[in-house]
């Protein structure tokens, strides 16, 4: 009888078909494009998948906000002050219904605390009806309508799925309005940020010398300074009668004058260590400019670090603004954004009797999250020989 241990193990063989799917897979890779592996890549982070579906569901909101808000965010009812949020209802007293539907709110003052409270009034049920006329607007202030993606065609009852602010407007509408701001400010401000960082500090990094040293010397006294006196005194410099439509631009201007920094000191490392490589050479004897040299070759080298950093800057634009308007330093009534929105739960009242106001926080933070998981699969996905 054999010995077990002297046994040879032979390695099992594959099935053919098996062999030839590996085959075809990897001659598949072989050929691909740049942008195929990249989005090969990128499709298997699901977390970033999950999450760039969210960041186009924001988008698409700030785009037609117009059409998706029920209600024009100034219209206010004095009947429905701090009204809280309604729920949609598919089955009622009578049965399942097709068509969703709210109760209607019935409002009384409190004697004691003299706030008015509301309770749910059974007796009256509103259908909502998607593509409903109600107030007019002008979507991107040219084409003028009144329709809008859902509603109540019932001029009595009122529809607030997030509940009512202190002057009885709709919150949920005040928030579609507001995304058009707070997302919009972080690609402005993170494009002239990126813009500002990438050439000033890649002609740091690249000139060297004297340039080098002021350059530097003047990122050094930028970031010396603390962020919030900064803040404080460069949107106090804004006049108080300017509209909402200069102190827009004035806050991203600030906002890009103090995020560039700190990229314009990244990128002139990466110039440093890479402008005395083989290809920035051979670049330099087939007669390329000194511009194309930094576009075409030095950029595009660590661009998985930019996709990266691109992610994180507009969240911080984001919550730079937000920052500025609950503090009353940026954009002001009747602007519309998350930040001037959150100014309405300042104080404990309104966080205790209607806590629905803290909303566009909730908003803040999904579109936060979303945006740094994104950046973390397209920086995985912008370098997918990495392992």
């Amino acid at each position: 009888m054999a010995d077990v241990s002297t046994v040879e193990v032979l390695p099992r063989e594959a099935p053919p078909g098996v062999v030839e799917d590996q085959a075809v897979e990897e001659e598949r890779i072989y050929v691909a494009s740049q942008w195929q592996l990249m989005w090969w890549r990128f499709r298997k982070h699901k977390l970033a998948l999950v999450s760039g579906v969210a960041i186009i569901l924001f988008y698409v909101i700030a785009l037609f906000c117009e059409f998706l808000a029920p209600y024009e965010p100034h219209e206010r009812d004095i009947k429905y002050v701090h009204a809280p949020p309604q729920r949609i209802h598919f089955i009622g007293d009578d049965g399942f219904h097709l068509r969703p539907f709210v109760y209607g709110l019935e409002g009384e003052r409190d004697s004691e605390t003299l706030r008015m409270v509301f309770e749910v009034d059974k007796t009256r049920r509103y259908p909502i009806h998607f593509l409903v006329r109600g107030d007019p607007y002008k979507l991107w202030g040219t084409f003028e309508t009144d329709v809008h993606l859902f509603g109540l065609k019932d001029d009595e009852g009122a529809l607030f799925l997030l509940g009512a602010d202190r002057l009885g407007r709709d919150v949920l509408s005040r928030i579609f309005y507001g995304t058009r701001i707070s997302l919009s400010i972080g690609l402005v401000g993170v494009f002239l940020s990126f813009l500002l960082g990438i050439l000033i500090g890649g002609f740091s990094g690249y000139m060297g010398g004297a340039v080098d040293i002021m350059v530097q010397r003047v990122i050094e006294l930028l970031q010396s300074i603390p962020s919030i006196p900064l803040w404080m005194a460069l949107t106090a410099a804004l006049p108080q009668d300017w509209p909402p439509t200069k102190v827009y631009f004035a806050i991203t201007g600030i906002l890009s004058f103090i995020g560039w920094t700190t990229l314009a000191r990244v990128v002139r490392g990466k110039f440093i260590s890479l402008r005395e490589e083989d290809f920035v050479l051979a670049a330099r004897l087939v007669g390329s400019s000194e511009l194309r040299i930094i576009t075409r070759h030095l950029v595009p080298s660590f661009l998985s670090y930019l996709i990266a950093r691109l992610t994180v800057s507009i969240p911080w634009m984001i919550l730079g603004e937000t920052s500025l308007s609950f503090l009353g330093l940026g954009l002001r009534p009747p602007a519309i954004s998350w930040g001037v929105l959150l100014q309405e739960a300042q104080n404990l009242r309104s966080v205790a009797l209607a806590p629905w106001l803290l909303m566009p926080g909730a908003f803040v933070v999904v579109a936060v999250l979303s945006l740094n998981f994104l950046g973390d699969g397209l920086r995985d996905a912008a370098d997918p020989y990495a392992r």
